[in-house]
């Protein structure tokens, strides 16, 4: 950040009074402008035995697959959000159940979050963020083309939650790890 939003003066970065971490910080106005994680709000759509996922259509991870996902906007819950992404992305309706995984993603200021949600019926109809919207068994999951870890770690406790016939709240830290070379 150059520029102060509220008043257009450079900004700098400094620690405020008060605080315990650097901010960016507007002298002229005074304003200190926080920058906090971003939160990603997402379902696990269910029809049977089956769970409903995307292939992407935008960057990043054009092409691999994704239960349905996107960032929280403004003036809506985290449930309104939830609902919002499954219809934007896959064209679903769904009857939205109880929240299911927190994962924190520090190394890219995020929090994932997915829910419960019963598909109220078949009738597909992808956004332009999605090239196709198809229902997987769990045998038939494309695991090697899964978009996100977070993703694939929801995937993962969801089915080993729904062979014992529980679901807890589940929650994890997914950190940055370099690909070997």
């Amino acid at each position: 950040m150059k520029h102060c939003s509220a008043c257009g003066s450079l900004v700098d970065l400094e620690i405020p009074p008060g605080d315990n971490r650097p901010r960016y910080c507007c002298k002229p106005c005074g304003a200190i402008h926080y920058q906090n994680p971003k939160m990603v709000l997402g379902t696990i759509p269910i029809w049977e035995d089956r769970v409903l996922l995307c292939r992407r259509a935008i960057e990043p991870r054009y092409g691999m697959w994704t239960l349905p996902a996107g960032f929280m906007e403004n003036g809506e819950t985290t449930e309104e959000g939830a609902a919002r992404e499954t219809a934007e992305e896959a064209g679903a309706r769904i009857e939205l159940g109880a929240l299911y995984s927190v994962l924190d993603i520090p190394h890219v200021d995020q929090v994932h979050l997915f829910f419960h949600a019963r598909l109220l019926d078949i009738d597909f109809d992808p956004g332009p963020e999605s090239l196709e919207a198809k229902l997987f068994s769990e045998h038939e999951i494309p695991w090697d083309t899964l978009a996100f870890r977070t993703v694939e770690q929801t995937l993962r406790w969801f089915f080993e939650d729904r062979r014992v016939g529980t679901y807890p709240l589940r929650t994890t830290a997914i950190r940055y790890q370099p690909k070997p070379r």
